[in-house]
């Protein structure tokens, strides 16, 4: 009985997918496309920050992803899964944004890691969550040192787990 287990459905059951979201939305219920952006705005901010590496940047992407999708959504063929899709919208749109960055352009976090200011203590003396943080900052200083190609195949296996 698809959805019935034990006389109950589940939360999952009576959650449109993504299919019947597009179908609507070309249907003529341009809101039910809101369904969608909530669905896969978080992964696609996630994919787009460790991309560009800048939190205002990454949301300007997140947002044209979803503008261009919305736009090009009678596009969308149905051969692959709508998150292939709007990943690969995703990625187009950072790749244009790396592009674009003038090379002389840093960020101040750029300057204070190209100058050599860096937080030196002890082992002893760092919180966990201080130690953590420097991890996850030369985990993104490295991948933002890599070619874009590079980078997505990263961040798509290891971060997005594709």
């Amino acid at each position: 009985m698809g959805g019935l287990s034990s006389g109950r459905l589940r939360e999952s059951d009576l959650e449109p997918s993504d299919t019947q979201i597009i179908e609507r939305t070309l249907g003529g219920e341009p809101d039910a496309f809101n369904l969608l952006v909530r669905r896969w705005e978080r992964q696609i901010y996630g994919l787009t920050l460790r991309m560009l590496g800048r939190d205002e940047e990454a949301k300007d992407a997140t947002q044209e992803t979803f503008l261009s999708a919305y736009r090009n959504l009678g596009k969308f063929r149905g051969d692959a899964k709508f998150s292939s899709w709007i990943y690969r919208i995703a990625l187009n749109i950072c790749n244009t944004k790396l592009r674009g960055r003038s090379k002389f352009a840093i960020s101040l976090d750029e300057q204070r890691e190209a100058t050599g200011f860096e937080v030196a203590a002890d082992e002893d003396d760092l919180g966990q969550g201080i130690q953590q943080e420097q991890v996850t900052r030369h985990v993104r200083r490295a991948l933002q040192g890599l070619p874009s190609e590079m980078r997505q195949v990263i961040i798509m296996k290891e971060y997005e787990g594709l």
